[in-house]
């Protein structure tokens, strides 16, 4: 079960409102690498692991803290909104900073939330279950948390460079630092797995049954071979089962496709049926 504490894990007040940053603001909220995707994505992946021990409490203790991050959002972006001028829009627009502002605000934050967050980016795209991953493969799902944490400090970082207001910095300061943890959490949690099973997902895809003659080729398929010189086209390979190849025209090992034509009830153009005229 979850039990609420009621003060935030860390303050979530700005120096004044800014309706504008706001909306910037319900990106890092309701955005595809967002905290509500953080959240849902490691309590999934904790609530599907078939075994106990220390993965499955890793997954929950991370996805509970990003509870906690989602509410400190949906705090501020509440007070960024405090005294937004709802009313009379027209009159305040006047001030031609106060346009500015308002010309930049969420509509949406005055009629449909009455001056709250809601679950959604920074445009208006509602937060989906599409953005989240659970495989019940912990090597697969430990690499897209530690994209989701990449990309999440990310955009952190960049809407820190957006603002000035001292109280918006110091909250965005202490998710940024949330994150360098869990990007070095998920580093260390791949790295066990991978010394466990290897660095190839699924490790237990017999080998057998792929086509191994052509697993560690590098194709050069654009113009220019700059990518002859990276570590993925010579050497020995990750997983230490074979050696990187370049090759600079890759064959095409298929012949020309050709598909039968399509039956008539389908009513695909096919020359070889006669029209039917007038």
């Amino acid at each position: 079960m979850f039990y609420h504490v009621k003060e935030l894990q860390y303050p979530a007040k700005p120096d004044r409102p800014d309706p504008l940053f706001a909306k910037q603001l319900q990106e890092v909220l309701g955005g595809q690498f967002g905290e509500i995707s953080v959240t849902m994505q490691y309590l999934f992946q904790g609530w599907n692991v078939r075994m106990d021990g220390k993965y499955k409490d890793l997954l929950m203790d991370v996805g509970t803290e990003e509870i906690a991050h989602v509410e400190m959002l949906a705090t501020m972006i509440a007070r960024l909104l405090d005294d937004a001028p709802v009313g009379d829009l027209e009159e305040a627009a006047k001030d031609p900073v106060l346009g500015a502002i308002i010309g930049g605000m969420n509509p949406q934050h005055a009629i449909v939330s009455g001056l709250g967050a809601m679950p959604g980016d920074s445009v208006g795209n509602r937060w989906t279950a599409d953005y989240i991953i659970a495989s019940g493969n912990l090597l697969a799902d430990f690499r897209a948390n530690l994209n989701a944490e990449s990309q999440g400090r990310l955009q952190v970082s960049r809407l820190y460079e957006m603002t000035s207001d001292r109280g918006v910095k110091d909250m965005l300061s202490f998710l940024i630092a949330r994150d360098t943890m869990h990007q070095n959490m998920w580093l260390a949690a791949i790295e066990e797995l991978e010394e466990k099973e290897g660095v190839v997902v699924p490790s237990t895809f017999p080998r057998n049954l792929e086509k191994q003659q052509v697993a560690y080729d590098f194709y050069n398929f654009s113009q220019g071979d700059e990518s002859a010189e990276g570590r993925w086209a010579h050497g020995r390979s990750m997983d230490g089962c074979s050696n990187f190849r370049y090759v600079q025209n890759p064959p095409a090992y298929g012949g020309i496709p050709s598909l039968k034509p399509a039956p008539p009830y389908t009513f695909n153009t096919n020359f070889h049926i006669p029209p039917s005229l007038c």
